[in-house]
């Protein structure tokens, strides 16, 4: 990376198999890059390209002309859409953000019912959901019936945030609340970025399931960690799942790893449109290393998608490099990126009288299915007929390999066996749906509630419907249940 003159210039290492020259030009919202390298016929060509933006779909566009230019990866939410066959009875609670400080819809929704005897003025369903860097954090809505929603207000209103944690347009990142009863007080989990930059847990907590919430001072559990589930057992324990977050960790590892040693793009990546995607990647790592951690995973989706969509290959070509006496040079980062590869849920007994974990953490599943690919998030435990079902999203989120699975257990603590297929798969009408939760619905039964995007327009900050479909069950296994009415 070198200053030359107007804007920034980066070349890649000598061994890159498709070597690209950059400069890049920034202001305060627009950046141009101009590109040179090999066309798909080995022709030697100079591209501009400006953007207005920063955000997950103006680098979708970026790499989407690149990729005609240049012969890279072509991004999955710019190629031509093929409607999935997957259908299910979903009942669409909210398809339009109800108030206007309430900017990104219901990502990562969590349901919570709240009987008569506990509210006083009848039952009524209360609704958290995910904010992103919006003023207002967690929006809170409540409905008696699912029919119609009303907003209550947001766990932190503007300038109330947790002290821990970081504010601001494109640097906070409020995440995945859920909102649970304990004894005579409601408590709020939720992810949150710290102001160092990484992913923590924290806890907030009322008499009231519409707030005002106190927060604690510190997270509960830090260290780059996501999607905290409470689930409370019908004899009354506690636990807190969550998962480690690697979702930014092994990309990064990936590019600096691959700026370091160019020569081994080819024996990672098979075909020529990834190898021109890992070169570009590579190319441009000494300047997104050092961007925000959202914007930094946005603009390695592409390298993302070239590894997920080969993931066990991959995985065996990064292991194939420690084979012999590979020097550690090469060990010690393959390693990292290997292990960064898994995301293991985590669980831990929790007092929610002290707001403190008990004894240690257990590893409860980890990704290790074909649909699930690099990760597996947004957890929620239910007790049913004595036994435990755990269910998660995993795959990209932003994509039509996002999906609902289901593990089961005897134990809140496992060992979980997974469902061989997924519950819930993008249909025609809803591109990724996940994030669930769960609550009895109208008739009593568990209900499954979950986010979806409309097709064409899944990203980060994109709009997420609420959705819901019943479950049933049968001899240790989940199914959806029949349409429900409206």
């Amino acid at each position: 990376m070198n200053g030359q003159g107007n804007g920034i210039f980066f070349e890649s290492p000598a061994a890159a198999p498709y070597p690209f020259a950059v400069r890049l030009t920034a202001g305060n919202a627009e950046q141009a890059f101009e590109i040179a390298g090999n066309d798909a016929t080995g022709a030697r060509i100079t591209r501009r390209y400006e953007l207005s933006g920063r955000q997950q779909s103006d680098y979708l566009d970026l790499f989407e002309r690149i990729a005609r230019d240049f012969g890279t990866r072509l991004p999955r939410n710019r190629q031509e859409r093929v409607a999935p066959a997957f259908e299910a009875p979903y009942r669409v609670l909210l398809d339009r953000n109800v108030s206007p400080d309430i900017w990104y819809g219901y990502g990562d929704p969590a349901v919570t019912f709240v009987p008569a005897q506990r509210t006083g003025d009848g039952d009524w369903y209360y609704l958290f959901a995910t904010s992103n860097d919006a003023p207002n954090s967690f929006p809170i809505l409540r409905s008696r019936t699912l029919e119609s929603w009303e907003p209550v207000g947001f766990v932190f209103p503007e300038g109330h945030k947790p002290s821990w944690a970081a504010d601001g347009l494109n640097v906070s990142d409020y995440w995945a609340p859920e909102m649970h009863i304990a004894g005579n007080q409601y408590l709020v989990c939720f992810t949150a970025r710290q102001k160092d930059g990484s992913l923590a847990i924290g806890l907030a907590w009322s008499p009231q399931p519409g707030g005002p919430f106190e927060s604690d001072d510190v997270p509960l559990v830090s260290g780059g960690v996501i999607d905290p589930h409470l689930f409370v057992t019908r004899d009354g324990r506690s636990f807190l799942f969550w998962k480690e977050d690697s979702n930014d960790v092994w990309p990064a590892l990936l590019s600096a790893f691959l700026h370091e040693h160019p020569g081994h793009v080819a024996s990672l990546f098979p075909s020529s449109e990834d190898q021109r995607t890992a070169s570009l990647a590579l190319t441009l790592w000494p300047w997104v290393e050092r961007l925000e951690p959202m914007e930094r995973f946005l603009v390695q989706q592409v390298l993302i998608e070239a590894v997920v969509d080969d993931f066990s290959g991959f995985r065996q070509r990064l292991q194939a490099l420690l084979a012999g006496d590979a020097p550690d040079e090469i060990a010690q980062p393959a390693r990292a990126i290997l292990t960064a590869l898994r995301t293991p849920v985590f669980a831990q007994e929790f007092d929610p009288r002290t707001r403190r974990l008990l004894g240690e953490r257990v590893v409860v599943i980890e990704n290790d299915q074909a649909w699930e690919a690099h990760l597996i998030e947004g957890i929620w435990v239910l007790e049913h007929e004595g036994s435990f079902y755990m269910f998660y999203s995993g795959n990209d989120f932003s994509t039509p390999g996002y999906g609902t699975g289901v593990a089961i257990a005897s134990s809140p603590l496992g060992p979980y066996r997974k469902m061989e297929q997924p519950l819930l798969r993008s249909s025609a009408e809803w591109l990724g749906p996940g994030h669930p939760s769960v609550a009895p619905g109208p008739d009593g039964a568990p209900w499954l509630f979950l986010h979806a995007f409309f097709p064409g327009q899944a990203g980060y900050k994109k709009f997420r419907a609420l959705l819901a479909v019943p479950l049933a069950f049968s001899e240790g296994i989940v199914s959806l249940g029949s349409a429900p009415a409206p």
